[in-house]
């Protein structure tokens, strides 16, 4: 229905949790919650619509308008910078995007830096605005890998614990930017709908706010 308010939210744990924010903002689709292979769910009376996506993606549907509004890390916001609205730090999913490497570590800037990644971008930002050559390895899978076998000096990655950095030998050495998961809006669809958006965004401000002060 074009009517209706199209929701991306990411599969797991963190999107459990949002739809529950979601829920008690006043945007309840009981159906989200049985238990059932299904990545659609509407609930016409509270004109929503959700949908799981892989968090990654969650900004590609908004950003293309398949999706009015969804909730992405800011990592992933830093990292592909899609053109949509920032409406509002969630608080939630909290972590660092960080250098890590060999606790011991001291760059020797008389040589290029080997930087191994999933988020070129992010690294690629970060070093420039420190004037620094870096060589960036573009990795997908366990990064901390990388510098164990001397294919890296070190890593740009999520940090949440750091207990897998740890117990890999490796420490978090320094803290480029803190992540959280974000509400974010597709420009056009904010436009036309902005009250409805608005009204959404604060009631889920007045939520977090109330649960940060119990």
């Amino acid at each position: 229905m074009p009517n209706m308010l199209n929701i991306a939210l990411p599969k797991g744990r963190l999107g459990e949790r949002v739809y529950d924010i979601f829920e008690a903002a006043g945007y309840a689709c009981p159906s989200l919650k049985e238990p059932n292979r299904r990545l659609i769910f509407e609930n016409e009376a509270a004109g929503v619509r959700y949908f799981w996506s892989k968090p990654s993606d969650v900004a590609i549907y908004v950003e293309r308008g398949a999706a009015d509004i969804g909730v992405a890390g800011k990592d992933i916001l830093l990292e592909y910078s899609p053109d949509v609205y920032e409406l509002l730090d969630l608080n939630m999913g909290k972590c660092r995007m960080c250098v890590a490497g060999p606790a011991d570590f001291r760059d020797d800037i008389s040589r290029t830096l080997r930087v191994a990644t999933k988020f070129p971008n992010i690294a690629r930002s970060y070093y420039a605005g420190q004037s620094r050559e870096i060589d960036i390895i573009k990795m997908n899978g366990s990064i901390e890998l990388a510098p164990i076998v001397g294919l890296s000096d070190v890593i740009v990655d999520i940090v949440e614990t750091g207990k897998t950095l740890a117990e890999n030998g490796l420490a978090p050495l320094k803290e480029i930017v803190p992540i959280s998961a974000r509400l974010i809006a597709n420009k056009a669809r904010f436009k036309f709908r902005r009250d409805e958006i608005s009204t959404l965004c604060e009631n889920i401000d007045r939520l977090l706010r109330e649960a940060a002060e119990e």
